[in-house]
Parts: structure tokens; C-alpha cells; sequence
């Protein structure tokens, strides 16, 4: 089936197109509120998902599920959608993780783990409040369920070292089947893990015996008791200094800033610890003993 070109009113009702690929890329052009269900039926239902990007005045984009308040996921994105031309956007879902990001940019700006997935096979698109929008519907790959056919040439996915990776959401200590061990503290395994935080998603490390993951973020080591763990990957370590990110780097979150963060290793007070790094910072941070450190020697993590 070729790409899907739709035009929606100013009503917030959804139009309904089959996918179960677990990826949808669309082009949209609106002044503001484009909205995005993800459903297991070609209708408004329980359970769902619903994306609205460009909400609250082209201000602010949000994940909720089941038409139910609070939003589960919340991101300031001030002038993200324009009524006057077409601005790209990616939408994944895998293993219970929904993420929301701009064409040609590998990070997501906007995602949330549920620990309840819902089965996706539709994706609706609206508009509404006070827009109109015209959309660009590209066809997954094809596939059971999908819209089969090769991708047009223009079809573009996430860079495979964020996207073809397992990140298993968990919470409370939990260590998933098949959890990477990417450290060590007096003889305990340390596991990777990433977090959502203060509007970034961290990469940092799972410590089991303490019941929670942590990450490294404003000169503090953060606990966070629901986090993303890294599992099923063959990847290795290269050492590395400063900002020299090796081209397959393993891409695992972004600052608050959008800024792509890397995962990376440093052995300090004896304990083999994992963290993130920040190209444009030039060092690796982990979080140790309550602090937010940084190393400018350490090892990333590649495939």
C-alpha cells in the first residue's frame, strides 16, 4: 500500500488505519494539536494510547492513556508543529515503552514505559481544537497486519543502534531475563539502565540490592525506581577521552536539551560504575556515593 494522505477537520475525530509494525512515520502540517491514538481496534476504545503533539497552543506535547488524567508524560515543545509547512515525526511502541520523536532524529523528545502494554493494531490521526491538518502517512514495513509493500524511498527510521535494541522496563530492583551487566560494586552485578528525568532520558546504572536504578544529573545521583533495562545486547567496550564518540556508539537517551547521551563506564573508589556520557561536555558522569561525577577517561559502550 502506498503512503496515506489524509485530511482532518477541526473535530478531534480519528481516522483509523491498520498497523501492528510497532513504528508509524507521518508528516503533518497543523497550527497546533495533532493527535495521535494508538488502539487496538479501528475506534475509540479502552485500552489506548493517545499522543498529542503541539497541544495547549502549539506549547506542549503529552502521552496519555485511556482518556484518563494526569498525563502520563509531559514535554514543553514550544512552536513544534506549523500551519504552513509539513514538519516530520516518528512514533514507536516495543515492550511497553511508547516514544515520540522527530523525523531524521534518533532520540525521542517525549516517551513513558506502561507496565501494561496494550497490543497495538491501529493508528488514528486528528486534529482539533481550533485546527485543521493535512497528514502524510508512510507505510510500515510490510508485514501481518501491516500495509505491506517495500517502503518508499524516502521512508526513514530511527538509526538502528537506538532502535533494534531491548530496553525491558521494569521498576523496584527488578533485573530482567537477559539484563547487561555493564559493571560492578564489591562483587555485585551493576546493570545498564535508562530513566526518564527532569525532562531527560538518562542512561545510568541498576544497583538490585538497593531496590532502584540511578542516574546522574545535576551534580547528584538520582534514584529512580522506574527505569528501562538494557537486555539481549552483544555490544563491547572501547575507551575513549572527551567528546571522541565512536560512529557506532550506542545512542541510549538525550538530555533535556535533545542532545543524544551515550553510556559509559568508569572504574572509581573500586567500583566499576556505569553512567552517561555527554559529547559536548566531553566526559562520562556517573552517579556515586549521592554525587554527579565526571571523568574525562572512560569506556563507551558500542555494538
Amino acid at each position: 500500500m502506498s503512503v496515506i494522505q489524509l485530511e482532518t477537520e477541526d473535530r478531534l475525530e480519528y481516522n483509523f488505519v491498520p498497523n501492528n509494525a510497532g513504528f508509524v512515520q507521518f508528516r503533518v502540517r497543523a497550527a497546533n494539536d495533532a493527535h495521535i491514538a494508538l488502539t487496538t481496534q479501528a475506534a475509540e476504545c479502552d485500552p489506548m494510547y493517545e499522543i498529542f503533539i503541539g497541544g495547549w497552543g502549539n506549547s506542549k506535547s503529552i502521552i496519555r492513556k485511556n482518556r484518563t488524567k494526569p498525563d502520563v508524560a509531559e514535554v514543553p515543545t514550544p512552536g513544534i508543529l506549523n500551519p504552513n509547512e509539513f514538519r516530520g515525526f516518528w512514533i514507536r511502541w516495543q515492550n511497553g515503552t511508547i516514544s515520540v520523536g522527530r523525523e531524521n532524529e534518533v532520540p525521542p523528545f517525549l516517551s513513558w514505559n506502561d507496565y501494561e502494554p496494550v497490543n497495538i493494531e491501529y493508528v488514528g490521526v486528528c486534529t482539533g481544537w481550533g485546527a485543521s491538518g493535512s497528514w502524510v502517512i508512510e507505510p510500515p514495513r510490510g508485514g501481518p497486519g501491516g500495509f505491506g509493500g517495500a517502503p518508499p524511498s524516502n521512508y526513514t527510521q530511527p538509526r538502528s543502534n537506538f532502535s533494534s535494541v531491548c530496553w525491558a522496563p521494569s521498576r523496584g530492583g527488578q533485573v530482567p531475563p537477559r539484563a547487561f551487566a555493564g559493571g560492578e560494586d564489591n562483587g555485585e552485578p551493576l546493570y545498564v539502565i535508562r530513566a526518564q528525568f527532569n525532562g531527560a532520558l538518562i542512561p545510568g546504572k541498576l544497583v538490585p540490592s538497593h531496590g532502584t536504578g540511578y542516574v546522574a544529573w545535576g551534580g547528584n545521583e538520582n534514584a529512580v525506581p522506574e527505569y528501562e533495562v538494557l537486555c539481549d545486547f552483544p555490544g563491547q567496550w572501547i575507551a575513549t577521552s572527551g567528546g571522541n564518540i565512536p560512529p557506532n556508539a550506542l545512542t541510549a537517551g538525550q538530555s533535556e536539551e535533545g542532545e543524544p547521551l551515550y553510556i559509559g563506564r568508569v572504574v572509581h573508589d573500586g567500583a566499576l560504575t556505569v553512567g552517561k556520557v555527554q559529547q559536548s561536555h566531553g566526559v562520562c558522569y556517573i552517579p556515586y556515593g549521592g554525587q554527579e561525577l565526571s571523568f574525562p577517561d572512560y569506556e563507551v559502550l558500542v555494538q
